[in-house]
């Protein structure tokens, strides 16, 4: 490596640092620690989960945060005249880009190590702090709101007061999400405890009673009684697993899949054989329907999980391949202002194209090896188009 690409090397990397430990602070601060708040957690579990939730920032902000380092590093260098001045030495400028892009390349190589492995680790541990704390946030929730309210599982609890662990006047209820029909149980007071094994709370009540459906009131003994406990389902969603369990989960839908086909056919062909033909009617194809299409609903989820994941992580790579030619061709011009110019596009284009095409591929309509890079390739086509003007003279 020359001595003018260790140079602008150096300058890429200062300023690099320095704008992503800024921004990602100003996110930890701003966004995680004030949302963390709102829903009940303490300091002592925020700093717990802090560390997990910095990666989860990174894919976000490396892109972003490169594209703005090449604009204020060459940017500099056109707007000095150091860039004319290499030319004039009949030094080819690829010479003084390439380490941009050779950066950017590597940067790309790590944010897919975060999105593959460091995020779903990290997530894991943000829930099992989470978790662990649930009944001081829960307690925590109630004592500064006086209700708590989970409509996916279709809980709802109000109290007059909490001291200590107990809930003081507490009045619960339960009902099947899409059932109009609920039970609703208060009592003087009641202390929590949670199975967190058994995904449960079990409530042990004082002077307890029930009022059931029908409008009748009963008295309920001082027994444990479970609650059923908002965490998440065991399927995980495909954004915390990593790309080796999403391919093992897609070889398990098309296996399943298969067989469910497999056992239509002979299902079909016995009641066919034996004039059943009341078997082949719409009420005994939902089941096996139902099941069919959530297969190929989650399929199609993880094959585009994988694909979004590295065209994501390499759009490093192409916002570096725009943006340097680009901040070159914008040197007269201060940095923020070629940082907007180029960035606004790739706001208002790039990003919608891909969660365009990232639902059209979870829907099966477009293939996510093509859509998801489609937004890539049209960076990479502009970047061209860029750099045959750069290297014109």
């Amino acid at each position: 490596m020359s001595i003018l690409q260790r140079y602008v090397l150096r300058q890429l990397l200062w300023v690099f640092t320095l704008t992503l430990l800024s921004l990602t602070g100003m996110l930890v601060i701003v966004g995680v620690i004030g949302e963390a708040s709102k829903n009940g957690l303490g300091p002592e579990q925020i700093r717990d989960i802090l560390p997990f939730v910095v990666p989860s920032l990174l894919p976000f902000t490396i892109p972003a945060t490169f594209l703005l380092t090449v604009c204020v590093v060459f940017g500099r260098l056109a707007g000095d005249n150091e860039i004319t001045a290499i030319k004039a030495a009949g030094i080819n400028v690829m010479v003084v880009l390439t380490p941009a892009f050779v950066a950017a390349a590597l940067l790309s190589l790590a944010t897919f190590y975060l999105t593959d492995q460091v995020i779903p680790w990290a997530r894991a541990n943000v829930e099992r702090v989470i978790l662990t704390a649930m009944e001081d946030i829960f307690l925590g929730i109630l004592r500064d709101k006086n209700h708590f309210t989970n409509l996916e599982r279709g809980i709802v609890i109000s109290v007059r007061g909490v001291e200590g662990r107990r809930l003081i006047d507490p009045h619960f209820r339960y009902a099947v999400p899409g059932n109009p029909v609920s039970v609703n149980i208060t009592a003087r007071e009641a202390t929590l405890e949670f199975d967190l094994e058994q995904q449960q709370v079990m409530l042990s009540l004082v002077e307890g009673q029930v009022l059931l459906p029908n409008g009748d009131q009963a008295n309920l003994a001082d027994e444990k009684y479970p609650f059923p406990l908002p965490l998440r389902n065991k399927l995980a969603p495909p954004r915390d697993l990593p790309i080796e369990q999403l391919r093992s989960d897609m070889r398990q839908c098309r296996r399943e899949r298969d067989a469910l086909e497999q056992q239509q056919v002979i299902n079909t062909a016995f009641a066919l054989s034996q004039g059943r033909f009341g078997k082949l009617s719409a009420p005994f194809q939902i089941a096996h329907d139902t099941r069919f299409n959530d297969l190929t609903e989650r399929f199609h989820k993880l094959h585009t999980e994988i694909h979004s994941r590295l065209a994501l992580a390499c759009s490093c790579f192409f916002f570096a391949l725009v943006g340097s030619p680009f901040a070159v061709l914008q040197g007269r011009r201060q940095f923020l202002t070629s940082f907007a110019l180029c960035f606004i596009p790739i706001l208002v284009l790039y990003y919608p194209i891909v969660l365009v095409m990232m639902n059209l591929g979870k829907d099966a309509v477009v293939h996510p090896a093509f859509g998801m890079w489609l937004g890539n390739l049209g960076m990479g086509l502009v970047a061209w188009l860029l750099l045959k003007r750069v290297l014109q003279h």
